[in-house]
């Protein structure tokens, strides 16, 4: 018998002693917290997939884990031009599964894994959502703006060079002073 696993409350257990795997695309709209910052909600999608597997954790006693990956395209705007940016964001995680908080805590340092405490209704759109919030950049920007924001590195290290430095002047005082 096939289990029919749904993502807003998934039996992480069961998903990963099946080895079943989840995948879907929604609009950005559709994740709240993620449209949040984005410039224009009707623009930007959100594709995830999940993989549930049973694997060793540490000392060897198996785990059960969840790797997610998730790609979106968010439009902002863009900190230092003002106009429009779509960002891709990027997102690959495993996640291993643990009976409890004191356990999460424990092991958490040693981990180069996430923890999660192991449940039977996880909401597995809203993880997906926190790990693309996490990956959005503090400061959206292009790489390369059009116009007077175009200029290169090594013109803008010129511009900056060629600025006098406001404190020559009070230096100039205190040696006149000695």
């Amino acid at each position: 018998m096939k289990h029919e696993f749904n993502p807003a409350s998934l039996d992480v257990v069961a998903f990963a002693k099946a080895a079943q795997s989840l995948s879907g695309q929604a609009a950005l709209r559709e994740f709240e917290r993620l449209a949040e910052d984005a410039s224009d909600v009707t623009q930007g999608d959100v594709r995830w997939s999940l993989q549930g597997q049973v694997r060793p954790g540490p000392g060897g006693v198996n785990a059960d884990w969840l790797a997610l990956t998730a790609q979106a395209s968010v439009p902002m705007t863009c900190q230092r031009c003002l106009k429009p940016v779509l960002l891709p964001l990027d997102v690959q995680r495993d996640f291993r599964f643990v009976a409890d908080e004191q356990t999460a805590w424990a092991q958490d340092e040693e981990a180069q894994e996430d923890l999660l405490v192991s449940c039977h209704d996880l909401d597995a759109l809203a993880l997906v959502e926190d790990e693309l919030i996490m990956a959005m950049p503090l400061v959206p920007m292009h790489e390369a703006c059009e116009g007077e924001w175009a200029q290169t590195s090594e013109e803008k290290s010129e511009v900056v060079a060629e600025k006098p430095n406001p404190f020559a002047v009070l230096a100039n005082l205190r040696i006149r002073k000695d």
